[in-house]
């Protein structure tokens, strides 16, 4: 609910409450015409009293700061908390806008001028974007309108509340009424100045395969900068950021959340002054960016979506979750639980036929998969990745019957049929660049910098683009597809294109041109699963989510890994969005040795496929894929849909070993999913508890595990200690007995309040301790993990 507050009826001097379920966002103008921020923060009742309480302006100026004016000679910008930020009047800090104007000059000044109040999001006069995505379903829309003290250029600064998930989102419009051009150096979405006090910026931050590592630094008078210049949101510094106090955990304390809904170059910076505020900017990378907009032209900016958060972490992340599944994520898939897959890459790379891609799909059926994805490799004469990206045809001599035929028997097989693309690459040994080699992004005579031996097309030409919407549609259209694999291998070098005047416009018109795409496909195609990808977790976004319902997080398979990456991306995206894979054993990135519980359990949490050579694994492997899997089916609408929970987030405990403790509570807290995992053994640690939380005090609850059994193989020559005869590790004898005599693993069941659960914990089965041994003991040896089922139990005297 946004309400405004008239201060003084006798002069334009407005406050706007911005509110949500759980938030209050306040700003005020001030006599002067600027728009002064007052407090973001729990929800409270503000009011004038409210205004006069934390307006604060000072009587006397700082030494050696500037006065805006004469007229208002005790305002300083400097030490100001803005709406919106510029340069060339006195405030020194990180702009938000920056513009050239026609006489050369860089100095703007934009006063209030008048507003807009919208309900609702299919009101006449909500003003949507009109060639980037945006969040759906919003509940109200303030537009501040400003205009500059000197010129005819106005900002339309738009604020839309998403109340039931406490986010609010902003924006800015550039609107140019000068009779000529204006070039804007720097359009950021959003200014937001808080206290500086125990201030601290979270960042992920990583590189391919390593997505999405935690890093925290404390907000000084130093620039802290989170950016992407790879044409992407990148692997290197996803655009999520956090900022929180010093003693903010994920269970306690506040924290202010931010994403922006963009899929190109981003920037955020945090920076405090000298006067106990810090400022948060955030928008399109301002670096190589400049764009001209002439006379009644408009430039829009995409839109960050911000939450706050007064009870940890945990709560924050879960706002953004709630956000993303009700505003973002649209279409068939939205609300619809995904269908576990078989992807064929790590099974054989581009080295299949049609027959070989059958057999594995038989065996995929019998294991209770639902959709079979063909990867890499089955057009032109694609046997390795430096040729035919860019052509899109079947390559015969693989699938001699075509996409069709080869969909039709994955059809009879009771399977849906997938397929992947990378439709924005193209290689330079292809008939598509033979053809028209100016359309890929390339300085003409000058040597071009490979990545994995492809080029970007240039998709801020229009015929580019309709050359590859037509393409698209004729795959979709030749056969029963029903889930795209939506790639991209390669980030940005030379940003240039044929067809452009002025080139620092590159890469924003290419994400522009990529929204185009995607969007007039999808809509064509609203019922296929697309599934975005960018050599793993290269393009994570809002901007992605929002024509696709999930993305593949990283190219990296292994188990630890990936339990350290997920729990990267839970800050700030749902699990119903992150695409995890069973892979094989040694993986295939690290080649590390995990147990298939371990790479079941952290896959689990996110939409499950396989990503391994079935004919590779032995009946007791196969047996426990096929239980894995549907145990995961009973219990996917929690993970899809439930709130998630970070217990432990991976931090090294006292012992030296780091754990991961996760847990997912469906919404009417009847069923719950719990997982545990560490880094390596520790000797001698037998004790080991679990405490989770979300769960309804007032109900009761059978906690039990998965029960499982293990090769005594992975117990060495301890075989020795209780055979007749010595047995040597791995000899054929071993081998056999091995076939012959699995150890069992422990069994927890129980009936508990959620009371005791939430609150106190439970005791679990021993550790071996090198002691002895039984199924009353947990094999938990590195990288061990094991997965927790929570189900209510109902009294039937009282049901």
């Amino acid at each position: 609910m946004i309400e405004i507050l008239d201060k003084n009826s006798a002069k334009n001097t407005k406050t706007f409450l911005l509110n949500t379920k759980n938030t209050t966002y306040a700003f005020t103008v001030l006599e002067s015409g600027h728009l002064a921020h007052l407090f973001y923060g729990a929800k409270c009742d503000f009011g004038l009293d409210g205004v006069k309480a934390t307006e604060g302006i000072n009587k006397y100026l700082a030494g050696n700061t500037i006065s805006y004016s004469s007229e208002y000679s005790n305002i300083g910008l400097e030490d100001l908390a803005l709406e919106v930020s510029t340069i060339g009047k006195g405030d020194i800090r990180e702009p938000q806008i920056c513009l050239t104007n026609i006489d050369g000059s860089t100095s703007n000044d934009f006063i209030y001028h008048d507003y807009e109040l919208i309900k609702g999001y299919s009101s006449n006069g909500y003003r949507h974007l009109t060639c980037m995505p945006e969040a759906f379903s919003g509940n109200e829309q303030l537009i501040i309108m400003l205009k500059d003290s000197q010129r005819n250029i106005y900002l339309e600064l738009v604020y839309t509340v998403f109340e039931d998930t406490d986010c609010i989102t902003r924006r800015v419009r550039i609107i140019n009424k000068e009779e000529t051009f204006i070039d804007i150096n720097r359009a950021l979405s959003l200014c937001l100045d808080l206290p500086s006090k125990n201030l601290s910026m979270m960042t992920f931050t990583g590189a391919w395969t390593r997505e999405m590592n935690v890093n925290e630094l404390k907000v000084t008078q130093n620039k802290i900068v989170n950016s992407s210049f790879t044409g992407t949101s990148s692997n290197r510094n996803n655009p999520l950021v956090i900022l929180k106090r010093k003693e903010t955990s994920d269970f306690y304390g506040e924290a202010y959340g931010f994403n922006i809904i963009y899929s190109g170059n981003h920037y955020s910076c945090a920076q405090a002054n000298g006067y106990g505020k810090a400022r948060f900017v955030m928008g399109i990378n301002p670096e190589n960016f400049d764009f001209r907009i002439e006379h009644d032209e408009i430039f829009e900016t995409p839109e960050v979506v911000m939450t706050f958060a007064k009870n940890g972490l945990n709560n924050l992340s879960q706002n953004f979750h709630k956000f993303i599944r009700n505003h973002i994520v649209r279409r068939t898939w939205a609300k619809k639980v995904r269908p576990v897959l078989l992807n064929s890459w790590e099974a054989c790379y581009f080295k299949f036929n049609e027959t070989k891609l059958l057999n594995m799909a038989k065996k995929a059926k019998d294991l209770g998969v639902e959709l079979f994805v063909m990867d890499d490799g089955w057009f032109g004469n694609r046997d390795n990745d430096t040729c035919s990206l860019g052509d899109w045809d079947v390559n015969l001599r693989k699938l001699p019957n075509g996409l069709k035929g080869l969909a039709d028997k994955i059809n009879e097989l009771g399977l849906e049929f997938g397929i992947w693309v990378e439709p924005e690459m193209v290689n330079v040994d292809s008939n598509l660049y033979r053809e028209h080699p100016d359309w890929a992004i390339q300085i003409p005579g000058i040597n071009h910098s490979e990545g994995r031996n492809q080029r970007i097309l240039n998709l801020t030409m229009e015929e580019v683009r309709d050359y590859l919407v037509a393409r698209i549609f004729d795959m979709l259209s030749s056969a029963n597809i029903k889930y795209v694999k939506w790639d991209m291998n390669r980030i940005f070098t030379d940003y240039y294109g044929i067809n452009l005047t002025r080139q620092k416009e590159m890469a924003h018109r290419y994400v522009l041109g990529l929204y185009d795409i995607m969007r007039r496909i999808v809509e064509e195609f609203p019922d296929v699963l697309f599934e975005g990808c960018a050599s793993g977790g290269n393009r994570f976004d809002l901007g992605i989510l929002s024509f696709m319902p999930q993305i593949w997080a990283s190219d990296n398979t292994d188990a630890w890994c990936r339990a350290k990456i997920q729990t990267g991306y839970s800050y700030g995206y749902p699990t119903s969005v992150i695409a995890a894979h069973i892979s094989a054993s040694p993986n295939h990135q690290t080649l590390r040795n995990t147990l298939q519980e371990s790479r079941f359990n952290v896959a689990a949490f996110g939409m499950l496929g396989l990503e391994v050579n079935l004919s590779d694994l032995n009946d007791d492997q196969i047996q426990l894929l096929k239980e894995q899997i549907a145990i995961y089916k009973k219990y996917r609408d929690v993970i899809f849909d439930g709130d998630y929970y970070r217990l432990s987030n991976g931090e090294e405990t006292e012992f030296g070993n780091c754990v991961y403790e996760w847990i997912c509570v469906s919404k009417d807290k009847t069923k719950a999913l719990a997982f545990t995992m560490q880094d390596k053994a520790v000797a001698n640690q037998p004790n080991a508890w679990l405490r989770v939380t979300g769960l309804d005090d007032n109900k009761k609850y059978h906690f039990f595990n998965m029960s499982n059994k293990y090769e005594i193989k992975h117990f060495g020559d301890l075989i020795n200690t209780v055979s007749p005869i010595h047995i040597k590790p791995d000899s054929a004898i071993h081998r056999v007995i091995g076939k012959l005599k699995k150890m069992d693993g422990e069994v927890e069941d129980m009936v508990v309040s959620g009371s005791l659960l939430n609150n106190c914990g439970i005791r679990l089965h021993q550790n071996y301790a090198g002691t002895g041994y039984d199924g009353d003991v947990r094999f938990y040896q590195d990288f061990a993990s094991r997965l927790f089922f929570i189900e209510e139990v109902v009294d039937n005297e009282n049901d």
